[in-house]
């Protein structure tokens, strides 16, 4: 499996992958409707894969077989109480290859890229009840801080709880 960085050119397979993630993962989570009308086409426009702004999102993606498998995206966190932290802002992989390793080589190359970028910490999100991310995190050293909040993420209102971690470590 090949991790590197995203083009322009992946944006319809990272957001095919964003989108079959969200309804095999959040059908328990999410209304099934809802779930339903995703569409890749509508996620690949929102990408800016050609950004080298080190202060805006960039995303890493894990390519096995010709295809976008996974992804992950980092930046600093925009959290205001989360001082000079880090933020894994997505990690997903295709329910299809699920257990494959992808998650945990694109978690490897996220915390290398936001050590890398000189930070000491990292949090993330995690939609509340996702169980099997939770696992995943907690497996990888993240744990919840005790913060949660509900947000509005494409166009649906989610709670989230709030994951921490020391980088530079595991």
């Amino acid at each position: 499996m090949l991790i590197r960085p995203a083009v322009p050119d992946d944006a319809w397979e990272v957001a095919r992958v964003h989108v079959r993630a969200w309804q095999v993962a959040y059908r328990q989570l999410l209304p099934s409707d809802y779930l339903a009308r995703l569409r890749p086409e509508e996620r690949a426009q929102r990408y800016d894969f050609a950004n080298q702004d080190p202060l805006r999102p960039k995303t890493i993606v894990a390519v096995a077989h010709g295809a976008v498998r996974g992804f992950a995206t980092t930046a600093p966190a925009r959290d205001s109480d989360a001082g000079d932290c880090a933020e894994l802002r997505a990690l997903y992989v295709d329910p299809d290859w699920w257990g494959c390793g992808a998650g945990c080589a694109l978690m490897t190359a996220a915390r290398q890229a936001m050590t890398e970028l000189k930070y000491r910490h990292a949090l993330l999100w995690l939609l509340a009840g996702n169980e099997r991310a939770a696992r995943f995190y907690r497996i990888d050293g993240w744990r919840a801080d005790g913060t949660a909040r509900t947000d509005h993420i494409w166009g649906i209102t989610v709670d989230e709880v709030r994951y921490r971690r020391p980088l530079g470590s595991g």
